[in-house]
């Protein structure tokens, strides 16, 4: 006679665990590894014990040993998203799947195994039943040798992607809240440290603000991110990370103490770069830098400088704007390393008036310095699309000494007097389209008061029974509209406005350099690279029998301003050997 038991019914992500130790599953070939993989992401820590790890190894343990599995192989992912596979442990298993060592895969349930629906149910469909890997998630009653009894994986499988996907938006709702009051999003970069009596505000770390400073004044001088690298290093400068280390070695708490990495002064120029990029080492706080796609992509795309959320003036400023604008210019003027070992002074500021190109250092080893020159890049050894305008070195040092003098002399001469030019000619350019904007924005907030009484008056018309319904809507859609763009407009032109207060500012920082400056006998990359913004070099002209050459000069701030001793051409004149400047 068949003895029957009857048995309760279990519901769904009950935890099925055989309560007879004399039923076993099908034993398989105990050669074969049997993976107990466990996985625990951040956000999957804040639902509690759960779903930690100890928790799920001893499941799995525990169902491994009552039906039969030995050959155990436990791969952990501890705080690993699910969103993706991009994780060493499940690397690892898929590794030895692909070998043919592994004959099960036994997780707590499927969005242990991932939360992306598509992916996961590629690998429980096609990639495991090819490699013959038999396929166990305990708690949702799923295993690839029965089928799928109920039907559910893929519903389980979607609802698993949904959690995530719902989680993201509320995270990036949080962040953006935050982001747009001015509160910073991220941990203090290496020279910042947190207010101990803000956590919101970052101040002045005395131990690493010098040397950021320092970082960015070494990018005036003409060095690259590798050399800079290369000088702290020899100066034994600790690294961020080991100035961290050092600044924990106190810490009450032992867990918090961080250990001295073994090269505590090897400084990168990846680090370099990094510090020099960094916006709010002039004291503002800067959100959304870079954004991804989807939360199942973590890579960061660069966001554009509109998109980001600026804020100035919350920290202090361990650089000035001035040179932060600057070192952002000259990085993207980078300089090729010359085999003679000499380094162009004007390197990355020579510019082609003719194409548009940038003007290269010409040198070898055997040039004892004065056949050093720079010629157009689409030259090309008169093979290419423009013609030389071939300079020597010396000459054009010669010429920009000549102006940078007189450009100082000129200022210190009479401070007042070149502000006040200055000024005059900032009236002459703007004074007529600052006043027209003054007049359209004093007119905008007009009509944008008179709009709010229409638009009042409009809903007590409609309330009233004096129009209907339609013409109501039409109307008030019109007049909505008409609201945004003055808003916009108001917004946009006011802000056009006060940018003529930083054009002020760039004329005080180059009055500052002037005073800096006082007595220039010999020009250095610092110098160059302070007062010049660029250099149009235009083709020599022959055709009085003599080589006659344009230059022009654009100095940094005040590079627009049309005065004679700042914007004049200065003309070059070789004769019999001899150079005549006019």
């Amino acid at each position: 006679m068949t003895r029957t038991q009857m048995h309760d019914i279990i519901p769904i992500c009950t935890p099925i665990l055989s309560a007879d130790p004399d039923v076993k599953e099908d034993i398989m070939d105990q050669q074969k590894i049997t993976i107990l993989y466990c996985r625990l992401s951040n956000e999957d820590a804040l639902d509690g014990e759960s779903n930690s790890i100890q928790n799920q190894k001893e499941l799995l343990t525990q169902y491994a040993r009552e039906h039969g599995y030995t050959n155990l192989k436990i791969l952990v992912d501890d705080g690993y998203t699910g969103t993706n596979f991009e994780r060493p442990a499940v690397k690892e298993g898929f590794e030895l799947v692909k070998q043919g060592l592994v004959g099960c895969w036994l997780v707590k349930d499927l969005s242990r195994f991932g939360r992306d629906y598509l992916t996961v149910g590629q690998y429980t469909d096609i990639i495991f039943p090819s490699y013959d890997v038999r396929f166990i998630a305990i708690n949702d009653g799923v295993d690839s040798a029965k089928g799928d009894a109920d039907g559910f994986s893929a519903i389980r499988n979607l609802f698993n992607e949904w959690y995530p996907r719902d989680t993201s938006k509320k995270v990036r709702v949080v962040f953006r809240q935050k982001g747009t009051s001015g509160k910073h999003l991220g941990k203090p970069p290496y020279g910042y440290r947190t207010d101990p009596a803000d956590k919101e505000h970052w101040v002045i770390d005395e131990e690493a603000a010098p040397v950021v400073k320092r970082i960015f004044d070494l990018t005036i001088d003409g060095k690259g991110p590798e050399q800079i690298a290369r000088i702290l290093e020899q100066d034994k400068v600790l690294t961020a990370k080991a100035l961290y280390a050092k600044q924990s070695e106190n810490h009450p708490d032992p867990k918090k103490r961080k250990k001295m990495p073994e090269r505590p002064y090897h400084w990168i120029g990846q680090s370099v770069v990094g510090i020099l990029e960094r916006m709010e080492y002039t004291g503002c706080t800067c959100n959304f830098k870079t954004y991804s796609k989807s939360y199942k992509l973590k890579k960061r795309i660069p966001n554009a400088v509109e998109d980001m959320c600026i804020f100035p003036d919350t920290q202090e400023a361990i650089v000035s704007q001035a040179q932060w604008n600057r070192v952002q210019e000259l990085r993207k003027n980078k300089r090729r390393p010359a085999k003679a070992e000499r380094q162009g002074l004007f390197s990355g500021l020579l510019f082609c008036p003719d194409c548009g190109n940038k003007l290269h250092f010409a040198t070898c080893k055997s040039f004892d310095g004065k056949q050093d020159h720079y010629v157009c890049s689409s030259y090309k050894s008169n093979r290419g699309t423009c013609t030389a305008h071939y300079i020597r070195e010396d000459v054009l040092r010669e010429i920009v000494l000549e102006r940078i003098r007189a450009v100082n002399e000129y200022i210190r001469r009479d401070v007042d007097g070149f502000q006040e030019e200055w000024l005059q000619c900032r009236r002459q350019d703007h004074e007529k389209n600052i006043r027209n904007d003054k007049k359209r924005v004093e007119q905008a907030k007009k009509r944008l008061s008179d709009l709010e009484i229409i638009i009042r008056k409009l809903y007590e018309d409609y309330a009233l029974g004096h129009i209907n319904l339609a013409l109501y809507k039409k109307m008030s859609t019109d007049y909505e509209a008409e609201t945004e763009r003055l808003k916009l407009e108001i917004e946009v032109t006011e802000e056009w406005v006060e940018q003529q207060q930083e054009m002020n500012d760039g004329l005080d920082a180059f009055i500052a350099l002037t005073e800096k400056y006082v007595d220039v006998t010999e020009l250095t990359q610092t110098i160059v690279n302070e007062y010049i913004k660029k250099i149009l070099v235009y083709a020599p002209d022959k055709s009085s029998g003599k080589r006659q050459q344009r230059i022009k000069i654009f100095f940094n701030f005040v590079d627009e301003i049309d005065i004679p001793v700042l914007s004049g051409e200065i003309m070059t004149e070789t004769t019999y050997g001899r150079r005549k400047t006019a």
